[in-house]
């Protein structure tokens, strides 16, 4: 897989690579991310890992959402 995202990397930082990656995180549950401004001020310390910790989502479920959409997740 050639898009590859990284558990520790800022969401600011995915969205500005793959864009697509908001439409995944709010159909995850991440609705905060669509709102304005956001990924500008929260995106750019939150992380996909700090996300899941938050929420308190299973990592898997995760993985899987984002494999659906050709990302691989490294760690």
């Amino acid at each position: 897989m050639e898009k590859v995202l990284r558990m520790d990397e800022s969401i600011f930082e995915m969205v500005s690579r793959h864009p697509e990656v908001v439409e995944i995180m709010v159909e995850l549950g991440f609705k905060d991310i669509a709102k304005p401004g956001m990924l500008q001020t929260a995106g750019r310390f939150m992380t996909l890992s700090k996300g899941i910790k938050l929420k308190k989502m299973d990592l898997e479920t995760v993985r899987l959402a984002f494999e659906r959409h050709g990302f691989e997740i490294m760690k």
